[in-house]
């Protein structure tokens, strides 16, 4: 310990502060994708195992907050549980198809409810595919690849 004078200057050289950095770019090969799910633990669950493959997630866990993210972010892959508390992942899934910029998103609906019916009437509101919970994150992953090449190739 060795004492300072009184009029020593500080150690650390004072830095006026500045804007924020910009968010990075995000990585190529990277999707924008919107998780929706009422059960929180599961869809930070997926978030997080889909931030872990570089992309970029946001997660609602009722039917405005979705439709709203989706509006603003234009998601290219959806994941969307059926039973949410303020609407039905159905009307959901249809009026994100009716959006301005969803129209080749990719909707997946992620639910506990897979009988032959549910999945009929997922295809008919406008899901590409069905998922049962709890969905095997390879099958998850195996979406998401071939989403990423479609949008590679420009489809």
């Amino acid at each position: 310990w060795l004492p300072l004078p009184q009029d020593a200057a500080p150690l650390l050289p004072t830095v006026a502060p500045s804007a924020p950095a910009p968010a990075p770019a995000a990585p190529a090969g990277a999707l924008r994708i919107l998780v929706v799910d009422d059960n929180v633990d599961a869809a930070e669950t997926l978030q997080a195992l889909l931030e872990m493959s570089a992309h970029v997630v946001s997660v609602a866990h009722d039917g405005a907050d979705a439709l709203r993210l989706a509006a603003e972010g234009l998601p290219q892959v959806v994941f969307l549980d059926i039973g949410l508390p303020d609407m039905s992942g159905f009307d959901a899934a249809a009026a994100m198809r009716g959006m301005p910029g969803m129209e080749g998103a990719t909707l997946v609906a992620l639910t506990g409810w897979g009988a032959e019916q549910d999945r009929r009437r997922s295809s008919e509101a406008g899901f590409d595919h069905h998922l049962t919970k709890p969905a095997d994150f390879g099958m998850v992953e195996n979406l998401i690849r071939e989403v990423a090449a479609r949008q590679r190739s420009g489809g």
